[in-house]
């Protein structure tokens, strides 16, 4: 379908609907919540009744963004059209599916929108825009403007915070050009890029607890084939203590990735019912966490992925750590033998 197609489909089935949910996925981000709560204002000024919802709490460190705790956690039975954003990739969403809270979603049409340059696997999308961008924020301002959809201030605020939030200031490899216009045209627009900063940089504080937690993940960090993979485990007993005021593998996975020689950071979480999750995280140049992530049932774009593996898989934890580096290896030696 062309990007035009895809348009106009959109419009048309935006224009059929009148309440409109609009879901995340189990890994929420600065990009999927700003694109979340952006089309919340979009539809509110086009009379639509939208409805927020992701399988997991927010975490605290998205609190920054005003309308966080608008976000529910079950899916309703009464809405006319479904719009995923930033994910592509069904397996993300298995608390709702845990929850049997999947049925609605096939049964109605859905928009799936998204910016990771892999392939899409919601099989019930009734149409996918996965235009290649750095964010899905990005994705969206380009079909409310081709479509005269409305963007208030608020609007604004949540793509410029989504756009930022995935492109790292405007600093990764996936900003181009025309993400740094469209900042500027949201700037122009009222938006003002230092309160947005102070907002996210006054959530981003951290109590003495959590930064002594944070030191003793620092020194668990384990490194791999001559320290180019860092890895950190994270049990049960503490999600559950710290993942209230803060995501433990956010708290060190930047700080993995700084470490001389090191190309990827993998931040695995070890659940009281057996499942594993991993987020991936690869520095500039190293382009493998997606191809890592679908080793594994997972996905998201080259440079930040995420995979989980359920309790019933009967696979144990050191099984999968061990192909993962393995896998993660492979994947460096090609990457860099390609070179």
């Amino acid at each position: 379908m062309s990007t035009y197609e895809e348009s106009a489909k959109i419009q048309e089935l935006v224009n059929g609907a009148n309440k409109i949910l609009i879901l995340q996925a189990d890994n929420p981000d600065g990009d999927s919540l700003g694109s979340a709560l952006a089309l919340e204002q979009i539809f509110h000024e086009l009379g639509k009744e939208p409805l927020l919802v992701c399988g997991v709490n927010m975490p605290s460190y998205l609190y920054y963004f005003p309308g966080w705790d608008r976000v529910d956690k079950d899916v309703p039975n009464d809405f006319d059209l479904s719009i995923i954003v930033d994910c592509g990739n069904l397996g993300l969403f298995g608390s709702l599916e845990r929850a049997n809270q999947l049925g609605p979603l096939h049964s109605r049409p859905c928009i799936v929108l998204d910016h990771h340059d892999v392939d899409q696997s919601i099989p019930f999308a009734t149409v996918t825009c996965n235009n290649k961008a750095v964010a899905t924020g990005e994705v969206i301002y380009e079909i409310a403007k081709d479509q005269n959809w409305p963007i208030n201030n608020l609007a604004a605020d949540r793509l410029a915070s989504s756009i930022l939030s995935d492109s790292l200031g405007l600093m990764s490899e996936g900003t181009t050009v025309r993400s740094i216009h469209i900042i500027a045209e949201l700037v122009e627009k009222g938006v003002n890029l230092a309160e947005l900063e102070d907002a996210r940089r006054t959530l981003m504080r951290k109590s003495p607890e959590l930064i002594n937690y944070k030191g003793e993940l620092l020194q668990r960090i384990e490194y791999f084939d001559d320290n180019k993979i860092a890895i950190i485990v994270i049990p049960w007993e503490e999600i559950e203590q710290y993942s209230h005021a803060f995501n433990p593998s956010m708290l060190v996975l930047d700080d993995m990735r700084l470490t001389e020689g090191t190309d990827i950071a993998i931040a695995f979480k070890l659940y009281k019912t057996g499942r594993i999750t991993a987020k991936i995280r690869c520095n500039y140049g190293i382009s493998i966490a997606s191809e890592l992530a679908e080793h594994f049932g997972g996905g998201g774009h080259a440079y930040a992925s995420g995979f989980r593996i359920e309790a019933n898989a009967h696979k144990p934890f050191s099984d999968v750590k061990s192909e993962c580096i393995e896998e993660a290896s492979k994947l460096l030696a090609n990457m860099k033998s390609d070179i």
